[in-house]
């Protein structure tokens, strides 16, 4: 696992993660302007949803309310080991484990799988104790074994234990929600991802990050400003392929977890990307130019990033 302060892990940097016991306001004044107040207590892992309101058409206010059923409906994750496969790299030999996120509560189809190996798994559980070491305290880790790690009876025992370590390490509110936890499912496929962005491999960038983004964003649904680089870096692909449309709604998605942010680092570069792309198909540009030019107005400054600038420092580390 990277440092403590996780340089290139835009999630942490603009929205750290709540702790186990309540925010007073004391401490939600002090986290800075990138941070979104605390919602309350039973609706921290909700997302937001417009209200309702007379100029809806009758199919528009349907959907919304499908939508509101949908939200307070309990969601959780669930993980499944599904398989398990012995690799052998460089003269190393590890058995990689097959992990799948499902999503319950909600339809979901757009299930989530990825591959770790036990040092992967060891890694999170060291990283895990020196924050979290009372509330995991129970939560058993499965012991490393000088024999007998490659004999299926072992890699099945530990498919078992290592699909209740996950859950029950989701079941704790603070540790489904760190840093450590949402890099562990997340963070190689990210690096990947960003790392095809930077070679210019954008179909291969935008096939990694149409794996990993939904996952990202069932993890942080407490902090939808997380996702917002990896949004920004699906618009950056779709439009250096020529394929302007799906940027455009790519960035409609990324704006939408902004809001009103003037104040965070992709806001400025976003609108920018987002008026000459609305420009470009004819769409209503002017309204995005003066959220830019306010934008600029209140935070008077030398150039800064363009929004490909930004994204290809993204996950470096």
């Amino acid at each position: 696992m990277a440092s403590s302060e996780h340089p290139g892990s835009p999630c942490w940097r603009e929205c750290p993660p709540a702790q186990c016991t309540a925010w007073t306001q004391q401490e939600a004044s002090a986290a800075g302007p990138d941070l979104p107040p605390p919602e309350p207590e039973g609706h921290l892992d909700a997302p937001s949803s417009p209200s309702p309101n007379s100029s809806m058409t009758t199919r528009e206010l349907q959907e919304y309310w499908r939508n509101e059923k949908c939200r307070w409906k309990h969601v959780k994750l669930l993980f499944e080991i599904a398989s398990a496969r012995i690799e052998e790299r460089n003269l190393s030999k590890f058995v990689l484990y097959q992990i799948v996120v499902i999503q319950t509560g909600s339809f979901d189809n757009s299930k989530a799988v990825l591959e770790r190996r036990y040092s992967d798994f060891e890694n999170l559980q060291k990283s895990l104790l020196k924050t979290f070491r009372e509330e995991i305290e129970d939560i058993v880790f499965p012991k490393k074994h000088l024999l007998g790690n490659f004999t299926e009876e072992m890699i099945c025992e530990r498919k078992l234990a290592f699909k209740e370590y996950l859950s029950l390490l989701y079941a704790i509110r603070c540790v489904r929600r760190s840093r450590e936890f949402i890099d562990f499912l997340t963070r190689p496929e990210l690096r990947e991802a960003f790392g095809c962005l930077r070679a210019g491999q954008y179909a291969k960038a935008l096939d990694g990050l149409g794996h990993v983004v939904p996952l990202q964003e069932k993890l942080t649904r407490h902090c939808p400003l997380a996702v917002v680089p990896a949004l920004c870096a699906m618009l950056v692909c779709h439009r250096d392929l020529e394929r302007p449309l799906e940027a455009f709604a790519a960035g409609e998605r990324a704006l939408e977890r902004l809001q009103a942010r003037e104040g965070h680092r992709y806001y400025a570069p976003l609108l920018d990307a987002m008026v000459r792309l609305a420009y470009a198909l004819g769409k209503d540009f002017v309204s995005l130019q003066e959220r830019l030019e306010e934008s600029r107005l209140q935070r008077p400054a030398s150039r800064g990033f363009t929004l490909k600038e930004l994204t290809v420092r993204e996950y470096l580390y």
